[in-house]
């Protein structure tokens, strides 16, 4: 099984694939109000049949070569994942995004992960701009942003309808540059 380790700790990132969809919805219920403090995905992913197109559609992304999605698991568990919500190799431009069940918080998995896939867009793929989204009450995700290396370049007010209610985003950004500049400091290479 493809997997690569995102430290010392065990924790592994690994495509999240159509036929890990009971695994996916296992998770997603663990984690489904913490998780959806934020994003919408615990929305859409609400039984086996929604789970399994959710990953199907990131296979079809995958196949494009328009998106991709990877899980974290801990100790054999998925507990949460990254992605490339969107992918445009032509332009050179990417949107990450990221989640976590409350299990997993707080222990630094996502910034490892996001690393490895933004290494691997930027390297492998040509990828000039990666950005990131964030709502403006999502401190840990906002505190990923600064630890890659991103600038906040402004905030989308009240752009996205949440729950019955607006709430307002930030925009990070990270030019390849700015990523490889970045990498070469931490790693010395």
């Amino acid at each position: 099984m493809f997997a690569i380790p995102l430290g010392d700790d065990g924790a592994e990132l690994r495509p999240l694939e159509p036929w890990r969809a009971e695994e996916f919805l296992a998770h997603m219920d663990r984690g489904r109000e913490y998780i959806g403090r934020h994003i919408g995905l615990p929305d859409v992913v609400t039984d086996l049949d929604s789970a399994r197109a959710f990953l199907r559609s990131y296979a079809e992304k995958t196949a494009n070569d328009t998106g991709r999605i990877h899980g974290i698991w801990t100790g054999g568990t998925l507990v949460g994942g990254v992605m490339f919500r969107t992918m445009d190799v032509a332009q050179g431009t990417a949107e990450a995004g990221c989640w976590l069940e409350p299990s997993a918080a707080g222990k630094g998995l996502v910034t490892r992960a996001c690393r490895i896939i933004i290494d691997w867009a930027v390297e492998e793929r040509g990828i000039h701009r990666v950005e990131w989204y964030a709502s403006t009450e999502n401190g840990p995700s906002v505190a990923v942003a600064r630890r890659l290396g991103m600038t906040k370049e402004g905030v989308l007010r009240e752009n996205y309808p949440r729950r019955g209610f607006r709430t307002s985003t930030e925009l990070w950004s990270v030019l390849a540059p700015e990523w490889r500049a970045a990498k070469k400091e931490r790693t010395g290479e």
